[in-house]
């Protein structure tokens, strides 16, 4: 494709595009982005930042105000996309994360450009991670009625695309069937050359005690630990799995944070408070680690000594997290879940259980901590998986360079 002109445009740029804006400047073409104040510089990049001129309107009809949430950032980078225009700058593509509303009014800016647009998630009250749970929420008019008008920017953002990229079949399926011939999946790829086991590895925790995959050790990895990703349900299992494996070590890495995807809970409590003060009196908690957030390497280090690693979600966006565990041949225990069917086949490369039956997971995790040589085919297996399907320089960016070249012909 000849040198042509492209536009990035996210909130936080450069989120999920980095190494495609890398691999398009070494094409030879010419970028810019535009971002909230948050986004980041890049090499080679011309970054505009947005700022809002003001909040939304109190008072406003709650279903609306998400709509106009959007609108007023939509305008903001619009009003960054003239800055750049009059600049001197007129894209002949624009990739863009919809999500927030800023590529809402960029086709009155540069009615010429084509767009691809990122295909993360599309609401719903039904079928996705709302009202998925039972035990915290109920399915109710009002509420449902707010979660499907969430969707009005991104509804017409998505409208206007040339193109629309999903990282997952689980995610397209979430979009409209209106849209469905101008999606395309392709994952954006995680680095699969720094998330591979490291053999002989072990982990240093914060009281000095080393653990090197001799004993059993379970993983479990939240951002934020949170409902929505199960830790609920994981801690749950705790109980029953360190009472019947007795050697059994536990990793849980993250963060405790009131800020989560899953619902916040009253009065700034968080969920691993939550969670000890359900369970914590029946766990042996010199056999519990909570790490908090590590460094990419230490993570490496803790997956290569993972006896099992569970990765639980509601029906939501897949974790990075449960690629490199598998790049890393974990035994994936997961949730019987949509994003879970995506990367895992049971048997063949992982385990699924039903999300809500702990005991289940409980006596799923005795099983394979009794006898780990039986899932090494599921370890390998995991990792050829993961380099088929997410790997980032054999198949998020050539396939999202393959898609550039697609849309830029037609």
């Amino acid at each position: 494709m000849a040198a042509s002109r492209i536009l990035f445009v996210h909130q936080n740029f450069p989120g999920q595009f980095p190494h495609i804006a890398d691999a398009v400047l070494r094409r030879g073409h010419k970028v810019a982005a535009i971002g909230d104040q948050t986004a980041k510089g890049r090499p080679g990049v011309d970054v505009r930042r947005w700022k809002l001129l003001r909040g939304t309107t109190p008072g406003l009809f709650d279903p609306a105000t998400r709509a106009e949430a959007d609108l007023l950032r939509g305008q903001a980078a619009a009003e960054a996309a003239l800055k750049l225009k009059a600049d001197g700058f007129t894209p002949d593509l624009i990739i863009g994360h919809p999500g927030w509303g800023e590529t809402l009014q960029l086709r009155e800016v540069f009615p010429n450009a084509k767009q691809i647009l990122f295909g993360e998630f599309f609401y719903r009250s039904r079928g996705a991670d709302v009202n998925f749970d039972p035990e915290f929420e109920t399915p109710a008019p009002k509420s449902d009625f707010r979660i499907h008008a969430k969707n009005m920017g991104l509804a017409l953002a998505y409208s206007e695309a040339d193109m629309i990229v999903c990282p997952t079949p689980f995610q397209a399926s979430l979009l409209p069937r209106g849209l469905h011939d101008r999606i395309r999946v392709v994952h954006e790829g995680v680095d699969l050359d720094r998330a591979k086991r490291v053999p002989g590895a072990s982990l240093k925790l914060s009281d000095g005690r080393v653990l090197d995959g001799r004993k059993p050790v379970i993983t479990f990895i939240n951002r934020h630990f949170e409902r929505l990703r199960g830790f609920h349900i994981f801690m749950r299992a705790l109980p029953s799995l360190l009472e019947r494996v007795p050697d059994a070590e536990v990793l849980l890495i993250g963060t405790d944070s009131t800020k989560v995807y899953g619902g916040s809970l009253p009065d700034g409590q968080t969920w691993k408070g939550k969670m000890l003060a359900e369970v914590g009196d029946r766990l042996d908690m010199d056999r519990v680690h909570f790490t908090g957030a590590l460094d990419h390497a230490d993570m490496v280090k803790a997956l290569s000594i993972s006896t099992a690693h569970v990765y639980y979600t509601y029906p939501f966006v897949l974790s990075w997290s449960l690629v490199e565990a598998m790049a890393c041949e974990c035994l994936i225990v997961g949730s019987d879940t949509a994003p879970l069917r995506d990367a895992i086949e049971p048997g063949v490369n992982g385990l699924l259980r039903d999300f809500f039956d702990v005991q289940g997971l409980a006596d799923t995790l005795v099983g394979v901590c009794q006898n780990p040589e039986a899932y090494a085919p599921l370890r390998s297996a995991a990792r050829a998986t993961a380099l088929e399907r997410f790997d980032r320089e054999t198949v998020g960016v050539p396939g999202w360079l393959d898609l550039i070249d697609e849309v830029m012909a037609r």
